[in-house]
């Protein structure tokens, strides 16, 4: 890997200089532009460091009501202090957006997509307090480990540590930047096209090449993955209760009744059972994979080199498992990942689950479900045929509540957005694998769907862990030559944006 920051290796030195400035992102800045971006980032390193930090020990988690609206207030000012001219709360049913620009007189605008609400924890599991972002030392080297580390206040505010040298430099932004948050990703963005419908909103993104959302995507051999697309994601509860069924205890009550009163307990399980086929994994609903749509050969081609470049064993290591589904090989594993529609069960409440036995009946059981949707189905054809299964099953009682979801992206490989992304790290010598589409979700669809219809993707080097886990971390100091750490992810940034700027 070749490093951006100026006290390590350049590749903007010697003879290779010559060669790298006729690409057409550096061919936009000269020499001593980008030699002045870097010492600005290098000199703004304690500061980016300290704005993660003080950005985590101020959460919004959307699941709990946690400062939903200072949490919108706080997006706001970091906003204005990286340069954005005007920056606004935007009103939702639910948490509010945010939206911000910044018109550097620019030829072309490009759209930023943050979220900065971030999932649920349990300090108990965590070995350092997990809203006190402190610096710990890992066998990644020096990281910041907090809820939000890697997702995404880390690589967002290496971002915004971008706009900030390039200000601090002296230097004019090459590019106009539209910026749009929302604080609900994490419970599957059910208001966000309320933000992306707002009039001015829409009009900003209208003017847009294309969105990122900055990520930390480098694995430890050094190699970025680069996403064309991300599964859709749907957030529900299947709920059975005496109450609603007519039938069981609508309260809990003792379990020595399980011999003559029905359980809504059991009944959720049977129509679980219903809901995925015997090999425990396939969707068994009727019409499921009717607008799925099959892996091209290049898509193929694609994951092909992907599994060539990663390793199986190390994954499986991390994942914590032995096998994949049918004993697959690693590459089947890879195209069913990218390419199956599913139905997971997230949790399972009903009656007691503190230590030991309470013999109850429960009167009430919830699972709680996620489904992950490939091209071309959509959220609400999604619903609407598992609420049809569920009473074609003999079912009609339990309940469905959705709680937020959105469809899968896809964006072209030949793009302006991708050609830029893979300039970036051809440039600097980095190795990527480009994918179709990535197993997890973002709510991308609002900017690649109509009425936008706009490429977006994942992008940013460097490394994190541990997202929607315990002990999460963003790397800030790297002791792997071949990974960013964040000086190097900010100026992966700026090239970015200069790249864009060229584009054609």
């Amino acid at each position: 890997m070749t490093d951006f920051a100026t006290d390590r290796r350049s590749i903007l030195a010697g003879a290779a200089a010559s060669a790298v400035l006729l690409t057409p992102g550096a061919a936009l800045a000269q020499r001593g532009d980008m030699d002045a971006i870097r010492k600005a980032v290098a000199a703004g390193h304690d500061a980016t460091v300290k704005r993660i930090q003080d950005w985590i020990k101020h959460p919004t988690i959307a699941a709990e009501g946690l400062n939903v609206d200072t949490g919108a207030e706080y997006m706001v000012g970091l906003a204005k202090d990286a340069g954005f001219q005007k920056a606004r709360i935007v009103k939702t049913d639910g948490v509010p957006g945010v939206f911000a620009t910044l018109d550097a007189g620019a030829k072309r605008w490009i759209g930023i997509y943050f979220m900065y609400d971030v999932k649920q924890f349990d300090s108990a599991e965590w070995s350092s307090p997990p809203l006190e972002a402190r610096i710990v030392d890992r066998p990644e080297g020096k990281a910041i480990m907090g809820r939000g580390a890697v997702n995404q206040k880390g690589p967002e505010a290496a971002f915004l540590g971008a706009l900030h040298a390039i200000r601090a430099a002296g230097r004019k932004l090459p590019v106009n930047i539209a910026l749009v948050c929302e604080g609900e990703e994490e419970i599957a963005s059910p208001h966000f096209h309320q933000v992306i419908a707002d009039p001015e909103v829409l009009a900003a993104m209208k003017k847009c090449e294309g969105v990122i959302i900055p990520s930390a995507s480098q694995g430890p051999n050094g190699n970025v993955t680069l996403t064309l697309g991300a599964k859709g994601a749907v957030e529900l509860q299947l709920i059975s209760s005496g109450e609603k069924w007519g039938r069981g205890p609508k309260k809990d009550i003792h379990s020595s009744n399980m011999a003559r009163v029905d359980s809504p307990a059991w009944r959720l399980v049977q129509a679980l059972d219903t809901l995925i086929a015997k090999d425990g994994h396939t969707p068994a609903v009727e019409g499921w994979f009717e607008h799925v749509q099959p892996l091209s050969a290049r898509q193929k081609a694609l994951i092909a080199e992907g599994a060539r470049q990663s390793n199986e064993a190390d994954l499986k290591r991390l994942m914590g498992v032995e096998r994949w589904i049918g004993d697959e090989d690693f590459q089947t594993s890879l195209e069913r990942l990218a390419s199956q529609p599913t139905i997971n069960i997230q949790g399972l409440v009903s009656g007691y689950t503190g230590p030991g036995g309470k013999t109850v009946l429960p009167g009430r059981a919830e699972a709680k479900i996620d489904l992950r949707l490939v091209p071309d189905m959509t959220k609400d054809e999604a619903v609407t045929k598992l609420k049809a299964h569920l009473v074609k099953a003999g079912f009609p009682d339990i309940e469905v509540n959705v709680s937020g979801g959105y469809g899968p992206t896809e964006t072209p490989e030949e793009s302006a957005l991708v050609r830029a992304e893979k300039a970036v790290l051809e440039r600097a010598g980095i190795t990527y694998s480009l994918v179709p589409r990535s197993a997890g979700s973002w709510p991308g669809v609002v900017f690649t769907g109509p009425p936008l219809k706009l490429p977006a993707a994942q992008f940013g080097i460097g490394h994190g862990g541990g997202a929607h886990a315990p002990d999460e971390y963003f790397v800030i100091e790297s002791s792997n030559p071949k990974v960013a750490g964040l000086d190097d992810a900010t100026m992966a940034y700026v090239d970015f944006l200069y790249e864009m700027a060229a584009a054609k």
